[in-house]
């Protein structure tokens, strides 16, 4: 919450009435009508002193010692307390946006703090599908955020560069003749391994022959394995590139597995893991989780062994305090395994790791009807929908460099605002027409609400005309009512890892934007035109740097 003094009247007040709480927790309410803050706190307090919750918060309202910011409360409903801030906060707050410019929205609530964010997670010899797209979304939003909460934040990226997907490509590019340097000869050669193996026993055998080549740096493929790596991560850095991420570390699975298997070891030794079948698990039921295999039948270290080595490798490369990972949400479960066999195993290192998930993306609309069964890479979704956007700016009057950065911003909005104005883990299906309008409920909307207001700052900069807090209106506006939350809602999308907050935020603030420009004249000649410019102002630094946190530009023009 910004405004301190509320927090401080309010605990002065409850012990004049001699009551007492251990917090009292402030919200903004739904409906701006209904006030700029709203606490619950007479309700919660109303059981444990024998009183009516509507009268203790009248006795409240009435005993509350007001501080500048506040103009008056109300009691509503069944007893909360609406808040109603005074014109002078909303008039010194939009000096605030103004004065703090980029930092305007931060928070210090991290200061000092190491933050490891891992995400996007594609594998080498394996198309960059749709997960690693949305995991790459949600993961860059995430690091932005514990930026913006001053810490000191390092990317990482996981990629499973050995394993059978590796092994299936490798045995296709024999069977096919492909070449390990062309990315697209990788791609047919996988979808051919993988088909194989789950139809022909034979060429199954072989694939599991090729896996633990794989995994012994066999000679004999030493040469397409390193060419087909080489080139399926360069490939990868032109898609980062284009999505606006930019990797501090990476981590692989063949540096991941000599670690996890020293691990399992270690905690076979000391029960945290038992044989079975062969095979070596972690019984996870007796803490309410499921069982897991570490090491298989064949020797060779899971997925779980190795990410139990990746989180040895991460703290060993950086000194984390947090550490964030990025995936699907049906790996929850996983996680939770993952995580309670690395607390029986490294106590002090598990209570730093934390997981966020994505949901499952569908495609709709008349642009993805003749994909069969709506299946698509998120690399193809990335160049579809770099290809519509382009058309969409062709007829803009831009140099065709302009329109080629446009189109990139404005496509990469439309993707990174459709996964994160969802909850984390929840479900999307994304229509690309609806994804690129400019009119509502997308991210290209707000990069056009942005590009309107630096527009009109532009031509007040060529008239002379300078924003001013000075000679505000006398009352406040329903635009200024909505600048002044965004701190509040980083800090609660930072809390909560979730973007959503922001998304969902900025929609509101630019549908309010335009209604306030479409009844406004800015640059008119009367004495509060430069309050106005600085509304502008204020609402241009809101926009871009909310629009900074998703991952996502804020053109000047388009």
């Amino acid at each position: 919450m910004q405004v301190e003094s509320i927090k401080t009247a309010f605990d002065e007040v409850l012990k004049t009435l001699g009551l007492e709480a251990e917090q009292v927790t402030f919200e903004h309410p739904t409906e701006i009508a209904h006030g700029d803050y709203a606490t619950n706190i007479a309700l919660m307090l109303a059981k444990k002193v024998g009183k009516n919750p509507k009268e203790l918060a009248e006795q409240i309202v009435a005993a509350f010692v007001k501080p500048d910011e506040v103009e008056r409360l109300e009691v509503a409903g069944p007893g909360f307390i609406n808040i109603y801030l005074s014109r002078s906060f909303f008039r010194d707050s939009i000096k605030k946006v103004i004065d703090e410019g980029e930092w305007w929205g931060s928070n210090d609530t991290c200061k000092g703090k190491h933050v490891m964010i891992e995400y996007t997670q594609p594998n080498p010899f394996k198309p960059f599908h749709i997960g690693h797209l949305m995991s790459n979304t949600i993961g860059e939003s995430i690091s932005r955020l514990y930026e913006f909460a001053e810490a000191e934040v390092r990317r990482a990226n996981y990629q499973g560069d050995v394993g059978l997907h590796v092994a299936k490509a490798l045995w296709g590019l024999r069977k096919t003749g492909g070449d390990p340097s062309n990315i697209d000869d990788i791609a047919r050669a996988y979808v051919a391994g993988n088909r194989a193996f789950e139809d022909e026993e034979d060429a199954k055998k072989e694939i599991v022959s090729f896996n633990a080549m794989v995994y012994d740096n066999a000679k004999e493929i030493a040469e397409e394995y390193a060419i087909g790596r080489r080139v399926s991560l360069e490939h990868f850095e032109e898609l980062y590139k284009i999505l606006g991420t930019k990797f501090d570390f990476y981590f692989f699975e063949s540096e991941s597995t000599l670690p996890g298997r020293a691990l399992v070891k270690e905690g076979l030794a000391t029960g945290v893991f038992e044989e079975s079948e062969g095979a070596v698990v972690f019984k996870g039921e007796q803490y309410g989780l499921h069982t897991r295999v570490f090491i298989n039948k064949q020797g060779l270290p899971t997925y779980e062994a190795k990410d139990l080595g990746l989180a040895q490798l991460k703290m060993q490369k950086w000194d984390f305090d947090i550490s964030v990972t990025t995936t699907a949400v049906e790996q929850q479960e996983y996680f939770k395994v993952m995580f309670k066999a690395l607390s029986l195993l490294r106590p002090e290192l598990a209570p730093k790791l934390h997981h966020v998930s994505h949901g499952m993306m569908s495609l709709t609309g008349e642009k993805m009807s003749s994909r069969k069964g709506n299946v698509i890479t998120g690399e193809s979704l990335i160049r579809d929908m770099l290809a519509l956007a382009t058309e969409k700016v062709q007829e803009r009057n831009f140099d065709d460099e302009e329109k080629e950065e446009i189109a990139k911003a404005v496509a990469v909005a439309a993707i990174k605002y459709s996964v994160l104005k969802q909850k984390a883990g929840k479900n999307i299906v994304f229509n690309p027409e609806q994804a690129l309008s400019f009119e509502g409920d997308s991210g290209p909307y707000l990069e056009y609400a942005h590009t309107r207001a630096v527009s009109i700052l532009e031509k007040a900069k060529k008239v002379g005309l300078v924003a001013s807090t000075v000679l505000a209106p006398q009352e406040s506006t329903e635009l200024e009512k909505l600048l002044y939350r965004f701190p509040d809602v980083v800090l609660r999308a930072l809390e909560e890892y979730e973007p959503h907050y922001i998304t969902t935020y900025l929609t509101e603030l630019a549908s309010t934007w335009n209604s306030w420009y479409a009844a406004e004249k800015v640059m008119d000649e009367s004495t509060t035109a430069p309050y106005k410019l600085a509304i502008v102002q204020a609402f241009a630094h809101t926009m871009k740097n909310g629009l900074w946190l998703l991952g996502i530009q804020a053109p000047n023009r388009m």
